[in-house]
């Protein structure tokens, strides 16, 4: 069952760009790393080499001792190997067990015998414990539990090797539970488990040993039983990030209400929810999965459909009926699918920045002069890093497509700006600029709401947080009474 793992001098060109530089570590078998680093860090890059995804332009990688080149994942998955990618790799009109076994397929004779697949993939969808019928369409199942038939896709593959990308992304901390149950049962089966997260806590409590690395090289491992998570983030940045929160702004008692939702339906998922923000405040919205968070301000900006509710901005009823429709009356969101809703990743940079507000920049030919200038301004005011203006939005890393998608969300200068899940897999270092980006926005007079699963992001950001249960408002939380167990209470009816 055992799989001794070794990197050795292992570099990997893109064109020009070399990616890892020489990276050499090795794995014990029956044991959690936690593989830290920045995005663009080549965590990901190292680990599709290691997958069968990608070949190595030099360098060797050993299993249990012999040198290997996979020229696919089905020879990692042969061996043992293999990957669950971060953004899922599922077909939608398929069931849960046609997904398992796509390109495995049991056969009885010509035909493909569907009947052995939905018995064998009961048995592991009860072992990651989803409780769905195997002949579920996957269109049908929820973020969490699409997760969920992402791992026990993998253990169908006999994994001796598992890889994990940010595998508690879209999980409730009772999911987030079950999978560190089944993680430990794993190690000890004698499964090594290689997971990546930028959740520092889970990572200290998960793994027996942390390896960091940085612009595309090996820095560092250690025990992690010796390393706190203020240790891991600088070994992660190469620098002190003590100071993960910028010190709250004080709203003024007078600051007017720059967005005002009273008595909102939006038929299946929320259900009469009023509140209010002012200039200068950053409003939190916490909830577990399936809350109506996002549902809730899909219906404000017309994305949804809603049955009741008055929206006033600025104090004026506005009747917004779609997300241009609130971007003319200065209220702007962005969607927690920033590759799929706020990103065109295919455009370029450029197109994607000047894409809101694309009249200034075309006198009626676009004004590419004018662009590069927005560009460049962008770069420079949100910290995008990026070898090459010209190239497309899906080349940078996913901590750098964050701040791309601010920058072009922010460019019609909304007073009201509503960031759902805005540090979603970003690393430590993006995060922190994030979050002073947040403050900046405050200080500036604008209103600032952010929907966000990790409950330390929403108490050291918010001046208030409203937390969701059920579609419905359990509380809206001041700063004397945001911590941990309060904001747990509401959002799980336990309060």
């Amino acid at each position: 069952m055992s799989l001794a793992i070794r990197f050795d001098d292992i570099r990997k060109d893109f064109g020009p760009v070399r990616v890892l530089h020489g990276v050499s570590f090795e794995l014990a078998p029956g044991r959690i790393y936690g593989l830290l680093g920045e995005n663009g860090a080549g965590k990901s890059t190292l680990m599709k080499i290691l997958a069968g995804y990608e070949t190595a332009t030099s360098g060797s990688l050993l299993i249990d001792g012999q040198p290997q080149q996979f020229t696919g994942s089905r020879d990692a998955e042969a061996q043992g190997i293999v990957l669950i990618h971060q953004e899922f790799n599922l077909a939608e009109h398929l069931t849960i067990a046609q997904n398992m076994y796509l390109g495995h397929e049991k056969k009885r004779g010509w035909f493909v015998d569907d009947a052995a697949m939905n018995t064998e993939a009961a048995r592991y969808l009860a072992q990651v414990g989803l409780e769905k019928a195997p002949d579920t369409r996957v269109r049908e199942l929820i973020v969490a539990e699409k997760q969920m038939v992402e791992i026990a896709k993998a253990l169908s593959r006999r994994a001796r090797l598992l890889i994990m990308d940010e595998p508690t992304a879209t999980l409730t901390p009772s999911e987030t539970e079950r999978l560190f149950t089944l993680m430990a049962k794993l190690k000890a089966d004698g499964v090594t488990i290689i997971y990546i997260s930028h959740k520092l806590d889970e990572v200290e409590r998960i793994t027996d040993e942390v390896i960091v690395m940085r612009d595309g090289r090996f820095v560092a491992r250690g025990e992690t039983a010796g390393l706190s998570r203020q240790q891991m983030a600088n070994l992660m940045v190469g620098r002190d990030v003590s100071d993960m929160f910028p010190e709250k702004i004080t709203v003024p008692a007078d600051a007017p209400v720059a967005l005002k939702v009273q008595g909102l339906v939006v038929p299946d998922w929320v259900e009469d929810l009023s509140f209010d923000v002012r200039a200068g405040e950053v409003l939190g919205f916490a909830g577990l999965v399936g809350a109506g968070r996002t549902e809730a301000f899909e219906a404000i900006i017309g994305l949804r459909k809603r049955t009741a509710g008055r929206i006033e901005i600025a104090g004026r009823p506005a009747d917004l009926k779609s997300p241009r429709d609130a971007m003319h009356h200065g209220l702007t969101y962005l969607s927690e699918d920033r590759k799929g809703k706020g990103l065109h990743v295919n455009l370029s940079l450029q197109d994607n920045v000047t894409l809101m507000t694309l009249e200034h920049y075309a006198h009626p030919l676009l004004d590419m002069k004018a662009g590069r200038a927005a560009l460049t301004k962008a770069v420079s005011e949100f910290g995008i890093r990026t070898g090459d203006l010209s190239s497309r939005a899906r080349m940078l890393s996913g901590g750098n497509q964050q701040k791309l998608a601010l920058a072009k969300y922010l460019q019609p200068e909304p007073d009201v700006i509503v960031l759902d899940e805005p540090t979603r897999g970003v690393d430590v270092g993006a995060k922190r600029d994030i979050y002073f980006l947040i403050h900046r926005l405050a200080a500036q007079g604008r209103a600032v709401i952010v929907i966000s699963s990790e409950l330390i992001e929403l108490i050291g950001l918010c001046h208030r947080v409203a937390v969701m249960r059920a579609g419905r408002l359990q509380a809206t939380l001041t700063l004397e009474h945001l911590t941990e167990e309060e904001l747990i209470a509401h959002a799980t009816g336990t309060h």
